[in-house]
């Protein structure tokens, strides 16, 4: 499947699609990277890069473009000669970012539908979509300690009591999906959605819930700060697992549907806090809830039936396992003095 095809990933340097690089390099694909670098780095994409001219970089079978593609003439320029999409790029961060730049998040419509129309415009034959699972309705997961699991079909756009997303962030997600399979219904072209839940792993910002826990942890934050009461659960899936299901998506699914990947189990913010402490061999001696925070839906977790179903996919890291190698990797590319003096504004800003 991906052995010498030309792959187009789009917001390629961020977290998520920096990992989803290095597997398409490592299948053989010949690999493009579009990314403004408004949350990606350079540096999250690990080869030795010689520099050919201003915004362009190579290294072997990748190549890395800082491009604005909502800039129609720059996306038709990238969709040249490509075979398949990986449309990651986005405005999108944590809870705390998408709750205080909305307008930002909305810019996502016009990206997407200049994605996708381009796309096809350029014969590429098939796209996959990194949708969220902030598609879904608030009152499917308003319930501390809820065992509900999302199902693909609790989000359509086309279903009365089905159409009511996470904020704006998650109404362009929907929408996007829409799109999607509004290309392949009028068009034929291939597509697939993914709807990410509340990924972590290396190379994720401090905007997000893990990563947040962890820098405080870093820091030694006494008394410690967590968001919300605490009783807020989320089922955290690690980045490889990720990425595995978007390349099975992309290789499976063809008529845009939407897919879940996440874990059907989950765990507390105070869970989760309590597994950084005894990984970093910490503890603090007080903890502070601030409920002044975003936090977001009380519950959320992932039905898999049609992820096992098309996909035969399901997460395969634990929560430990996957907690402790993304400690490692923060404890190796983080500077203390840095991180204490711009701790409150990365908590926020991407």
């Amino acid at each position: 499947m991906w052995k010498d095809r030309a792959v187009l990933v789009t917001g390629g340097a961020s977290f998520i699609g920096s990992h989803l690089v290095d597997v398409l390099l490592k299948r053989g694909a010949d690999v493009i990277v579009a990314d403004n670098f408004s949350s990606g780095k350079l540096e999250n994409l690990e080869y030795p890069f010689g520099r050919r001219r201003k915004g362009e970089w190579t290294s072997g079978n990748l190549s890395v473009h800082c491009v604005d593609l909502k800039d129609r003439t720059v996306t038709r320029r990238m969709m040249r000669d490509i075979d398949v999409v990986f449309h990651l790029a986005a405005q999108h961060g944590g809870r705390g970012y998408i709750h205080t730049h909305p307008a930002e998040c909305c810019t996502n419509m016009a990206l997407d539908q200049i994605v996708f129309e381009e796309a096809w415009r350029g014969r590429v034959e098939r796209v996959c979509f990194a949708s969220s699972a902030c598609v879904y309705p608030h009152h499917l997961q308003e319930e501390a300690g809820s065992q509900y699991l999302l199902k693909e079909e609790d989000a359509n756009p086309f279903a009365r009591d089905k159409a009511f997303a996470d904020l704006e962030y998650g109404w362009t997600k929907l929408m996007a999906e829409m799109a999607l399979k509004a290309y392949h219904k009028e068009y034929g072209m291939k597509g697939s959605s993914l709807r990410i839940f509340t990924a972590y792993g290396e190379r994720e910002n401090e905007t997000h819930a893990i990563i947040a826990l962890i820098a405080k942890a870093f820091l030694r934050m006494d008394p410690f700060e967590i968001w919300g009461t605490g009783n807020q659960d989320r089922n955290f899936t690690y980045v490889g697992d990720i990425v595995d299901a978007m390349m099975l998506a992309a290789e499976r699914i063809e008529d845009g549907s939407p897919v879940n990947a996440g874990r059907s189990d989950r765990i507390t913010l105070k869970q989760a806090a309590e597994m950084v402490f005894k990984l970093v061999d910490w503890h603090p001696k007080q903890i502070a809830y601030d409920v002044s925070k975003p936090v977001g839906v009380a519950s959320r977790s992932a039905d898999l039936t049609k992820a096992k179903a098309l996909l035969s996919w399901e997460p395969r890291v634990s929560y430990e396992d996957g907690f402790r190698r993304t400690i490692d990797w923060y404890r190796s590319h983080r500077d203390p003095e840095a991180l204490r003096r711009d701790l409150p504004s990365l908590l926020m800003e991407r």
